[in-house]
This record gives C-alpha cells, structure tokens and sequence, in this order.
C-alpha cells in the first residue's frame, strides 16, 4: 500500500495500489500522512520523495467511496488524500511516471518540486464526476502556475502533458520514461548535501509570504533567516578559503579528508545585532593553489588570500 524506504538522508515514500492505480483510499491516506509526519521529525532525514509505483497517483479511490468507506473528511486534522494540509519543515519532491490526476495532482502539488516523465499526464480529472478539489487544488494550483491557467485546468477538467506542464511552470523537471524516481533521488541529494539551516530558512519564508504585505513579508524573511547566520558564517569561510568557485555547490576536496597544504582561517564578522562574531575554521585548501589566508582586522567581514602568479 504505502512503502517507506531510506537512502542516507533522502526519504522514500511510495504508493503501491496497482489494481487501483494508487488510488488513495482512506487507509492509504493515514499511511501517507504518519509516513511524512515521521520523516519530518527524523533528524536525519534532510529531503523526501513522494513516487507512484507505475503510475503516480489517479487521485481518491472513488469505489471505496461508493463501497460506504470514504476518506475522511472534516474541517481539522489530515486532508482526504492524507499529507495535504500538513506543513512540513523539509522539501518533498514528486517524481511523476504515469497520471497525476485529481486527487493525485493535488497531491504533486502540495510537494515543493515535481519532476515528470515525458509521457506523464496532470489534470483535474475528477471534474468529470462532479468531485471537488478539497485537498489544496484550487489554492496551490492558481499560486503556482497563475490564475488564468489553473482555471482553464479547474474548469475543464483538461489532460495537460509533461511539455505543456513544464511550459506552465506546473513541472519543474521533464525527463525521459522511466527515469522520474532516479532523477527525483538525484535532486534530493543534490539539496541534501547543501547547507540546510537557509535553505529551510528561505523555504519557509517562501511558503509564508503569500497572506502577508510586503513589509511584514520581509520581516519574516529576516526573522527566520537569521536562524541560520551561525551556518552563513561557516559558509562565508568556506567561500574565503577558496569552496564553491564558479558555481559549485561542493568542496572538491570534502570527500578526502584534510590534506598537506590545510590552512587555519579566522573569520570576523557582524551579526545582525552588531555584536562581533569570532569563528576559527579549518579549512581545506588544495595544495596547488596555495591560498595564503590574512588575519582580519577585528569588524571585517571576509577573508583575503593571495593566489601566486595572480593580481590581485
């Protein structure tokens, strides 16, 4: 029904109902929700993965329904299709082989990434029964993609595929049959090996910006990016000491440990209450760049170094 497999700090939660196309049932739904409810509160777990066996999901298992076992609706607690209305602290990503309609787009939609096989098909499919969207559709789907597009999908009850998904912006990914789950795992490591204090930081402001005016909208940013300085200082001496150049997101050099050639690098900052912050780093240094770090007058805010052969 639901399976939970782990990947170092990646999450893996896949709906497995194939007579029912993953349908979601109400069983099925508690066992998505207590699934993410326990991934949020894992400390190790950085990223999730939501995947549909063959296809991804086909939305509320709608003979349940009729079989007087419907999924439970009511105004507090879980949504119908389970995780929906919950907030979590961490990034989940879709990875979409097959159909992600009705329920089952609003369950793509309630991730924060979505990564779509070429041949996979979104659409508000439960308009042609006379079922409503009740898990988040008709919130998150204007949000993401813009009013006037979401209502032509509302109204009509419309397939879109992967191309047109991803012209909309409704898809972050479009990637060949088959390779959705490898190239959801992909990403989540990709973002797992990223510093997460900021990045969970900036999510959260991203996510809580929308009912707010601007002013407060950037107090909020401020107050949830502040959290995270301790990380941004360390980041900021890994930068000084010669990380993350051109565009890398990893220290080429993080994997094999320290090395002849390290070198001690004290960082001196401002917090933003003024108070100096004071760090010592070790940090790595390749050998054949030889980067001399400076010590810093006290109020500085970044760390000099002299690369030979180089003006600087």
């Amino acid at each position: 029904m639901v399976r939970i497999e782990r990947e170092g700090p990646i999450t893996i939660v896949t709906l497995d109902r194939p007579a029912a196309r993953n349908a979601v049932d109400r069983l099925t739904a508690e066992a998505l929700a207590e699934a993410f409810r326990a991934f949020d509160a894992d400390p190790d777990a950085r990223v999730g993965i939501l995947y549909g066996e063959h296809t991804f999901c086909a939305g509320a298992d709608l003979k349940a329904m009729v079989a007087g076992t419907p999924n439970r609706i009511a105004p507090d607690g879980d949504g119908p299709m389970g995780p929906s209305r919950m907030v979590l602290g961490k990034p989940v990503i879709a990875a979409i082989a097959g159909h992600a309609v009705a329920g089952g787009l609003e369950l793509a939609l309630w991730c924060d990434l979505r990564i779509a096989e070429a041949d996979a098909v979104l659409g508000v499919f439960c308009r042609r029964f006379g079922v409503p969207l009740i898990d988040g559709g008709t919130i998150r789907l204007p949000r993401l993609i813009g009013l006037s597009r979401a209502l032509d999908l509302i109204l009509t009850g419309r397939a879109v595929g992967a191309d047109e998904a991803l012209a909309f912006g409704l898809v972050n990914r479009v990637v060949p049959k088959g390779e959705a789950l490898a190239a959801a795992k992909q990403l989540a490591h990709q973002l797992a090996e990223l510093p997460q204090a900021a990045l969970r930081a900036d999510r959260t402001s991203a996510y809580l910006q929308h009912d707010l005016s601007l002013e407060d909208a950037l107090a909020q940013e401020l107050a949830l990016g502040s959290r995270a300085l301790a990380e941004a200082f360390e980041g900021a001496g890994r930068f000084a000491a010669g990380v993350g150049r051109h565009g890398a997101t990893r220290d080429p050099w993080a994997r094999a440990g320290a090395r002849a050639g390290d070198r001690d690098v004290e960082l001196r900052g401002q917090a933003a209450d003024g108070a100096t912050v004071d760090r010592d780093m070790r940090r790595r240094v390749h050998p054949l760049h030889r980067l001399q770090a400076r010590r810093l007058r006290p109020g500085s805010h970044a760390v000099r170094h002299r690369v030979p052969g180089r003006i600087q």
